[in-house]
C-alpha cells in the first residue's frame, strides 16, 4: 500500500516511541483490518517489555491517493480493540 504519514501521525509516533518499522509491519500484513468510523483500522500484536502483550492500531484514510496514516497508538486493552 502506498501511504503517507500526517503531520499527527509522525508526532504521535514520536511521542509514543513507535517506530516506522513497525507501522509499514502492520500496514503490510495486519492481524486484523476493518473500517472504524470512515476510516481503515490496521492491527496487529506486539510482545513488549516484560512479556506483556499490546497491540499496535494503525487508522488510514483510504479515501485519498496516496492513503494517508491519520494516527497509530498501541494499547495494552486487547480485550476492548481485538475483535
Amino acid at each position: 500500500m502506498e501511504y503517507r504519514l500526517t503531520l499527527h501521525a509522525r508526532e504521535e509516533m514520536s511521542d509514543r516511541n513507535i517506530p516506522i518499522q513497525m507501522v509499514e509491519m502492520v500496514l503490510t500484513n495486519p492481524d486484523q483490518q476493518f473500517e472504524e468510523d470512515g476510516l481503515m483500522l490496521y492491527q496487529s500484536k506486539f510482545a513488549g517489555a516484560a512479556g506483556k502483550t499490546y497491540l499496535l492500531r494503525v487508522f488510514v484514510n483510504t479515501s485519498v491517493v496516496p492513503a494517508r496514516v491519520v494516527t497509530v497508538y498501541r494499547t495494552s486493552k486487547l480485550n476492548k480493540y481485538w475483535r
